[in-house]
């Protein structure tokens, strides 16, 4: 490829031809300076031989005023865009800056040509591209809808351009694109004409023969198909006319690319698509009787014609959600021929024209939360002269819910807003989930609770050590990833309480104690279980002493003895503290600092009784319906319901300053009543300096379960106390409430 050409002579007339031909149309709308500014600017361009012809040998600026003709033409775009397709290969290229066309052609011409340099680097991403997702993805990547008009307007005249070229495997990539990305799009935005062009040129690339077949036998049935439709409308004509309505009807052939699906569908020849037309009956009705003037037409042709029940779609008395009004039917015409019939009025014909059709829609693209509207709001502006300045101000925030994220392949993957690495992982497979450690997202290590931005490229770190937790449910947000690791758990857990059994009936072995299931059951029970589960769960995790089952499994099934004198325990619900010793206390004030939202401090709060935060904690402010600001922790057990209801109220907080303050916490403790055990729980406290404000104990079956409320001034403390209060003989579990 060399890096300067020469104008042909037939390029330079066309050239010359389509410069004088573009400039006629966008004259007016051109500013002082423009033209002149452009063509230094070209001139300059070709002067310093930076132009190069492309793999099929075309020259970049014929193919740019070709383009921009078609987008003033087909689409009607003006000014901008127009100078936007003519300067981009000067970027391309790196002759010009965006900053500089910024400077000399305005915001509005320098934001498009940035949005098609940001296309062009996600394209270098080597995504697939036969994707919904990737068809969104660059709806959401373009700051301006006019770069994807013009890239479909590149793409179509691209495809005229490169009929008789050799290089037959650019042009089947360049057709597979077509077809698989830019007719789609052409579709979703109502371009139904490019949207045609694009799939038949792409069917007479990448399909030849297949092509010519059907426009052999189109070309051979014109004659015979438009004397049928004139024979099947005439008839339909006279009793309209007799009716006394104001119409026309139009019969309109399918595109060869929509035959074509159609004979892989039915899987059948050219010769067996019986609706290769469809007949359009348009009427001149004023709004108040359109239904009723559809119904009528629609008496007719079906007192005329045998209809075909099943084939009956009425858009007449419940629209599609995108506005879309008609009656479709299927009858039975001349010749045993199956027909369809549409019936619409002017209004509704319009509403279909203007590129949100459900007649369009209805055959594979789906619509999404909000793109009819949107649509059809760029639909307006590019049909109104007013509108064309508005859309200078128009940014795209369809997919503002959703993120796409490669994999280090290129394939791509749609997410919703707020989705982790994690969620990633497990969308991927379950396994790599359950192993995930992290990721490299765009090369750098991220933990794997990163959240996903829309273009990340996402490469799974995993490890044969990594377990789920119980707290990624937390992390990831997608439904299908909740699952997931909810039966992981699950699994986890059946796992877990198979090795807790086997170390449980070797250590009975070894005590050469036989184990009896319904006596274990017992044993369970007396120990304070509910679930099985949860019993097996503490032996494998090791908080439950399996030699302490053991001897309660031989006390119980020796049955207790009795016992008398001195040796009989008293019980732990006889220690109840005399509260008349604390109705001197009164509590501090807190003197701690407490930073509220952004560095905020000295501003009224509480702390909330339901958690008691205390210093040290992880805590946030809740705004109360007073006013007030209520303190809880993280981990209280009404901050998930506040935040996920009240998000809004929600504010930062965090410990900054300490003071003397003390706080008050309520610890739940279960255990064996065993003599003089509370005496050990209360001598530990007192140890500790600590005021015991309040105790309250109940005994039952051997077991003692109560509520210690402690005065402590902060969570490193508290959890030494615990620590220690745990290690007492006969505590099961110390936990706060």
């Amino acid at each position: 490829m060399t890096a300067r050409f020469e104008f042909t002579s037939k390029e330079r007339e066309q050239l010359l031809l389509l410069y004088n031909k573009v400039k006629q149309e966008i004259g007016s709308s051109l500013l002082a300076g423009d033209e002149e500014k452009m063509r230094q600017y070209l001139s300059g361009y070709i002067e310093q031989n930076q132009i190069r012809r492309d793999v099929f040998g075309l020259n970049p600026m014929l193919l740019a005023f070709q383009t921009a003709s078609l987008v003033v033409e087909e689409i009607g775009l003006k000014r901008d865009a127009v100078l936007a397709v003519l300067l981009h290969p000067c970027i391309e290229d790196g002759y010009l800056t965006v900053d500089a066309i910024r400077q000399q052609f305005g915001e509005s011409v320098a934001r498009i040509l940035h949005g098609l340099q940001r296309i062009q680097e996600l394209y270098q991403k080597n995504p697939v591209i036969e994707t919904e997702n990737f068809r969104n993805l660059l709806l959401s990547f373009a700051e301006d809808m006019r770069v994807i008009l013009i890239m479909i307007a590149d793409r179509v005249n691209l495809m005229r351009q490169i009929r008789d070229t050799r290089q037959m495997e650019a042009q089947r990539e360049v057709s597979e694109e077509a077809a698989y990305l830019y007719a789609p799009l052409a579709h979703k935005l109502g371009l139904y004409k490019l949207k045609s062009e694009l799939e038949d040129l792409s069917l007479k690339y990448l399909e030849h023969d297949a092509y010519y077949h059907i426009k052999e036998k189109l070309s051979e049935t014109k004659k015979s198909r438009d004397a049928y439709i004139e024979r099947f409308i005439q008839p339909i004509s006279e009793h309209l006319k007799a009716a006394g309505l104001s119409f026309h009807i139009k019969g309109r052939t399918k595109s060869i690319h929509s035959i074509w699906q159609k004979m892989k569908k039915q899987k059948c020849d050219f010769e067996g698509v019986y609706d290769l037309f469809a007949i359009r009956v348009i009427l001149d009705s004023p709004i108040e009787k359109e239904k009723m003037h559809c119904w009528q037409v629609y008496s007719i042709v079906t007192d005329m014609y045998q209809p075909n029940p099943k084939r009956l779609r009425d858009w007449l008395s419940v629209p599609k959600s995108n506005g879309y009004e008609s009656l479709h039917i299927t009858v039975l015409g001349p010749e045993q021929k199956w027909v369809e019939v549409q019936i619409r009025t002017e209004r509704m014909d319009e509403v279909a024209e203007r590129g949100v059709a459900a007649h369009w829609r209805y055959k594979g693209v789906k619509g999404e939360s909000g793109l009819d509207e949107w649509l059809t709001n760029i639909r307006s502006m590019l049909e109104t002269s007013d509108g064309l300045e508005a859309m200078d101000q128009f940014k795209m925030d369809l997919y503002e819910d959703e993120v796409f994220v490669f994999t280090p392949k290129g394939d791509l993957y749609k997410f919703p807003k707020g989705a982790t690495v994690l969620d990633f992982a497990y969308h991927i497979h379950s396994k790599i989930g359950n192993a995930c450690t992290g990721a490299r997202i765009n090369n750098k290590v991220v933990p794997l609770r990163q959240v996903l931005q829309s273009g990340d490229q996402v490469e799974i770190m995993t490890s044969s050590t990594q377990k789920p937790r119980q707290e990624w449910l937390n992390i990831v947000k997608t439904s299908r990833a909740k699952s997931k690791v909810r039966l992981a758990l699950k699994e986890t857990q059946v796992k877990e309480a198979l090795f807790a059994k086997e170390t449980l009936e070797r250590k009975f072995k070894n005590r050469k104690v036989e184990m009896e299931e319904a006596t274990m059951q017992h044993v369970i029970k007396k120990m304070g279980f509910k679930e099985t589960s949860d019993f097996y769960k503490q032996i494998a995790d090791g908080t439950l002493d399996v030699n302490q089952v053991i001897d309660k499994y031989v006390e119980i099934q020796q049955g207790e003895q009795p016992v008398t004198g001195n040796n009989v325990a008293e019980s732990a619900s006889n220690f109840v503290l005399d509260n008349s010793q604390l109705s001197s206390f009164n509590a501090q004030l807190s003197d701690d600092v407490l930073v509220i939202d952004r560095n905020l401090k000295g501003v009224d709060y509480q702390l909330a009784r339901c958690c008691q935060p205390i210093y040290g904690d992880k805590v946030f402010g809740f705004v109360t319906v007073s006013g007030g600001i209520k303190i809880h922790r993280e981990d209280c057990p009404n901050a998930p319901e506040l935040k996920k209801r009240f998000g809004y109220r929600v504010v930062k907080a965090r410990w900054s300053g300490k003071g003397s303050s003390q706080y008050a916490i309520t610890l739940r403790i279960i255990g064996n009543d065993d003599i003089g055990i509370v005496n050990n729980l209360t001598s530990i406290i007192s140890n500790e300096k600590l005021l015991l404000r309040s105790i309250n104990i109940d005994s039952h079956d051997g077991l003692f379960s109560g509520n210690l409320e402690i005065m402590i001034d902060d969570n490193t403390r508290l959890e030494s106390l615990m620590k220690k209060l745990r290690t007492v003989r006969g505590v099961k579990q110390v936990n706060r409430i």
